[in-house]
């Protein structure tokens, strides 16, 4: 049987579905498409190219040129890879029509003529609504959106599973939910109804686990120690087999690098989540029922999921420009760094001051990477770092740079800076608005051109708090305890949302389950990581995944384009808490 007619028929009993990943970013490996296509048999291969500062980029590509505003990329990696999908019968959907989708799809329909390879290309759109009146376009916050460069909902599957029903080759769309390149396919695969609330959510989980390619098998894992070190030197993307029951299993390609195993699923799982209630537009997924089972060497399979109907809202991502940015990074070195840090911000302080115009915003860090009787120049040094933001170019720009340079004589002993600074550049603001389900045009254009418009579910709910506890297990006995890191006994990986940030942490057995739930109260939390300690923090718990995620509001400002912190995306946050020090019972060392 064609992968075309698996996908266009509703038996009860379908054969599973193997949906391959070729994309995490925009910018992710080139070589990754070939590399599936070529790898092992596959229906679908997926590419995720879009998030909160791509589609900033993206519209500012096309504030320049009307006819841009999708991933570029896409179309060079389907030049050299249109004929492999071709002659393997393998159907490729991706997000990479950003802000065009449509403008993508004639793209690809243009190179597959001028490399006379058949090929039924359909689109999805409607998630662009940044024409909406903008009174019914506010932040999470409740405010207007002024400036706004962009506004595009995240929308569901079915418009996907529509295109493929309909006998497309090839789909791209615009800001679709990640996982919804997966849980559409599934969905025209199976024959699954919007009210098939258990199979999408799990089709949705396994999304997810792809959504972000090699993080699932091995890439940015908190415990790559535990194997050898060639093991990751070229992880292979992950894949899922999917059933009719919305179960699968995560897996690769034979022979490819890296690992897939349950704490690279799990690690995958928490990465940019929030509470128990993941919420999409098709379905909301409950993370907390989540089942993962080793059923042999890089096979992890998931399955006990269970699926609510979605919110009656969508996701809106608004991006906008924020102003403008710039920094200077001062090298202190050797003796007094503290007295050396202080003098030259009195000095740029009051030079600022006196300027035209100062800054609107000022932040100040001091990064301690000096040693005592260094062996080197550079292990000497601290850096000091001056970031600023306004509306007005020249006022970070000019003003900046010159108030940095007439210091280079009259300031500290050693003075020198790591670059001068230049013009000031612009920097985006991500915030998150919603919308009811109904106001996004939900739209799959066909392969042969007609319009087929998806409705909004018919059943939603509202996310609420659940009103019940998740049960913890019985705490750990007491005994002796040893200080050292908590990395030592628990894994972690975290992300953004907006300007929010996640951190994951799970354990890999049963007894360090039992101390972490009860030792990393957000107490304990805030105190390792005292950046967040006047902020809000939630903890949500998921026993099934023997993990805790909490969720720290506003560390990251206006979002990653903003720039707001040292590590704007909150990459390592994870990494930091694992670092920290605390009384580690000796059983499980």
């Amino acid at each position: 049987m064609s992968p075309e007619t698996r996908l266009e028929t509703s038996q009860e009993k379908a054969p599973p579905l193997r949906i391959g990943n070729a994309s995490g970013f925009y910018g992710d490996r080139f070589d990754a498409m070939r590399e599936m296509l070529t790898g092992g048999p596959l229906d679908v291969l997926t590419g995720d190219y879009l998030a909160e500062l791509t589609m900033l980029i993206l519209g500012r590509d096309r504030q320049k040129d009307p006819g841009a505003g999708y991933a570029r990329t896409f179309l060079r990696q389907l030049e050299e890879c249109l004929g492999l999908a071709h002659e393997r019968g393998v159907r490729i959907v991706v997000n990479a029509g950003g802000l065009n989708p449509a403008g993508l799809a004639d793209s690809v329909r243009e190179l597959a003529g001028r490399l006379g390879i058949p090929s039924r290309v359909a689109h999805v759109e409607g998630d662009d609504l940044t024409r909406l009146p903008h009174s019914r376009l506010r932040s999470s916050g409740g405010t207007p959106t002024p400036g706004l460069l962009a506004a595009h909902a995240y929308l569901g599957g079915f418009g996907i599973a529509a295109c493929l029903r309909a006998g497309a080759d090839i789909v791209v769309t615009g800001r679709v939910t990640d996982a919804a390149l997966v849980s559409g396919p599934a969905a025209a695969h199976f024959g699954w109804r919007p009210d098939d609330h258990d199979r999408l959510a799990g089709a949705v989980v396994a999304g997810h686990v792809l959504e972000c390619g090699t993080q699932a098998t091995g890439g940015n894992y908190a415990h790559f120690t535990d194997h050898h070190r060639s093991t990751f030197l070229h992880p292979g993307f992950p894949l899922a087999e999917l059933h009719e029951d919305g179960s699968s299993v995560i897996t690769k390609h034979d022979g490819t690098g890296g690992v897939v195993d349950v704490g690279t699923v799990t690690a995958q799982l928490l990465y940019e989540t929030g509470a128990a209630r993941y919420p999409g537009p098709d379905v909301t997924a409950r993370l907390d029922s989540v089942r993962l089972t080793e059923v042999g060497p890089d096979r992890v399979r998931i399955d006990g999921v269970r699926g609510e109907p979605p919110p009656p809202t969508l996701k809106v991502g608004l991006n906008r420009l924020g102003g403008f940015r710039n920094e200077v990074v001062f090298v202190l070195t050797g003796l007094e760094i503290e007295q050396k840090a202080a003098l030259v911000q009195d000095q740029m302080e009051a030079a600022l001051s006196e300027a035209k115009s100062r800054p609107a915003a000022m932040s100040w860090e001091l990064a301690r990477t000096d040693r005592a009787n260094a062996p080197t120049e550079e292990t000497a040094s601290a850096l000091l770092r001056l970031v600023v933001r306004d509306a007005d170019p020249e006022v970070v720009g000019r003003a900046l740079s010159g108030a940095a340079v007439e210091l280079a004589l009259a300031s500290y002993p050693g003075f020198h800076v790591t670059a001068p600074p230049g013009k000031g550049s612009p920097y985006g603001v991500f915030e998150a608005a919603y919308v009811e389900q109904g106001a996004a045009p939900h739209t799959a254009v066909l392969s042969d051109g007609r319009r087929v418009r998806i409705d909004p579910p018919a059943r939603t709910r509202a996310l609420a708090d659940p009103g019940e506890q998740p049960v913890l297990p019985e705490p750990l006995p007491d005994g002796r305890v040893r200080r050292v890191p908590l990395g030592r006994v628990a894994g972690a990986r975290s992300g953004d949302k907006g300007g929010d940030a996640n951190v994951g942490v799970w354990a890999p057995t049963h007894d360090a389950w039992r101390w972490l739930a009860h030792t990393l109260t957000v107490d304990r939390f805030r105190e390792l990581l005292p950046e967040t300690a006047d902020l809000t923090v939630v903890r949500h718990v998921l026993p099934n995944l023997r993990a805790l995620n909490f969720v720290v509001e506003g560390l990251l400002g206006e979002g990653v384009a903003s720039q707001h912190r040292f590590d704007p995306q909150a990459k390592a946050l994870g990494e930091w808490l694992r670092s920290r020090h605390l009384d580690i019972p000796e059983a499980l060392l």
